[in-house]
């Protein structure tokens, strides 16, 4: 498995935490709680962004974007979406 560096969360007030607090409140209230806990409470792909913490927060909020409540589709149609092009990348997230 190939190695990134990261970097730690170091506590509240860094731009890191800020940034991460921001994008995620874009996020459907589903995903409040983390289901896994992984690399220090943040999923590796998160993790890898954390060294550029601007790019994080905006690849992460576009996510954010589309899952908005005021958009035409449901919630359900959003997941149906998402599985079927995790399995047709073969990406298992």
């Amino acid at each position: 498995m190939a190695w990134i560096r990261t970097e730690p969360r170091d506590g509240d007030g860094d731009e890191l935490n800020e940034l991460m607090a921001k994008q995620r409140g874009l996020y459907p209230k589903e995903y409040a709680e983390p289901v896994h806990e992984l690399d220090e409470e943040m999923p590796g792909i998160v993790a890898s962004h954390t060294l550029i913490p601007q790019a994080l927060y905006h690849a992460f909020s576009t996510f954010g974007a589309l899952m908005s409540p005021d958009l035409p589709l449901k919630r359900r149609q959003h997941e149906m979406i998402a599985t079927m092009v995790s399995l047709t990348n073969k990406c298992r997230y």
